[in-house]
């Protein structure tokens, strides 16, 4: 068992930990990924203007994936998730709107929010009923998908780059390294404004399941913990994560926390995930690192398929565009109990 900030190993191909691949993979870089909350329908969203569905099968030590259903908006898609009935998806992106699409009805999409830049992250809260959207427009908006103006809009002191809701907990991180944290109950004040720990860049956040605080990554292979309450200011920590010794440093570009356990996962840019438990500040397992960046990844509803895209995120620029080697991949992780459980505590014989 590796101890926090321990580097991963090397790869050779796009899929070393053998991980299932899921059929039709988007045809240019996928910039989102979002399981159904009741069913192991995964969405997918990329820089091909497309959204597409597929439903996913699994017995046993194996699973398979069928593609059911697409969309297109008419620029790069940024961003998926899905409301809590398990049937409809929302998608936003460069074209500065959002789309609501009905899997069960088979309705064409429709429009349910704009904003005056594209549109980076959204996030549907069952508990209210409200869609919020987080936009390079440097504002938050909340959405009623049955009015065509929104609930309220909230002024962000910049771009918007990463968001993460969990009622009553919101959580958005911005340029300039700002976090906003709010209080759904009341979304027009903002509950608290910190600088994040973290010297660099956000690129994702995750609130903690049980809504005491977040996690933080960002563009420099570090991951911030952050608890809400001052007085558990002691617990705050930050760690490396997604590194090659100390010359080669990776964006850490997701974070979800498995829905059973409250471990977490990390995908970056060096092409590893990691599973971790924040409470013992351990690495539960690291996997090979695959030949390609991983953008985006997702549990399904029980934890037991971890979904991960494999492909070229343009970190290093047009230069290191290799078509030949940079075709866009999903693939299925199914997790072992070993990997994603908790490890029991041991005690160190202090007083």
């Amino acid at each position: 068992m590796a101890t926090f900030g321990a580097t991963t190993a090397s790869a050779t191909n796009l899929n070393p930990n053998k991980s299932i691949e899921v059929t039709q993979p988007p045809a240019d870089s996928i910039s989102s990924l979002s399981f159904s909350p009741k069913a192991n329908h995964l969405v997918a969203t990329s820089w091909d203007n497309q959204v597409r569905c597929w439903e996913i099968t699994k017995t046993g030590t194996t699973a398979g994936s069928v593609a059911k259903a697409s969309i297109s908006h008419e620029q790069p898609v940024l961003c998926s998730t899905w409301k809590d009935d398990g049937m409809t998806v929302f998608s936003g992106g460069c074209d500065k709107q959002v789309k609501m699409w009905s899997l069960q009805s088979g309705a064409q999409p429709v429009t349910v929010a704009m904003h005056d830049a594209p549109i980076k992250e959204i996030a549907w809260i069952p508990e209210i009923s409200l869609l919020v959207t987080g936009s390079w427009d440097k504002t938050l908006k909340y959405w009623d998908t049955r009015q065509s103006n929104p609930v309220h809009s909230q002024q962000l002191p910049d771009r918007c780059y990463a968001l993460s809701a969990l009622h009553p907990l919101l959580v958005v991180g911005t340029a300039d390294r700002n976090l906003i944290v709010f209080n759904l109950q009341n979304p027009q004040t903002e509950f608290k404004r910190l600088q994040s720990p973290l010297k660099h860049q956000t690129r994702c956040v995750a609130a903690f399941p049980d809504k005491q605080g977040f996690l933080i990554g960002s563009i420099e292979g570090r991951i911030g913990v952050q608890h809400l309450d001052e007085a558990q200011s002691a617990k705050n920590f930050t760690f490396k994560c997604h590194r090659e010794g100390n010359t080669e440093i990776f964006s850490v570009n997701s974070i979800n926390f498995h829905p059973v356990y409250q471990t977490f996962a990390t995908a970056g840019s060096d092409g590893a995930f990691n599973f971790w438990d924040k409470d013992s500040k351990q690495r539960l397992k690291a996997m090979s690192r695959c030949s390609q960046p991983i953008p985006c990844s997702a549990f399904n509803n029980d934890g037991s398929i971890f979904a991960y895209a494999v492909c070229y995120d343009w970190s290093k620029g047009a230069e290191n565009y290799n078509p030949q080697n940079a075709k866009p991949q999903i693939y299925l992780h199914l997790t072992q109990e070993a990997e994603v459980k908790p490890k029991p505590r041991t005690s160190s014989g202090r007083k």
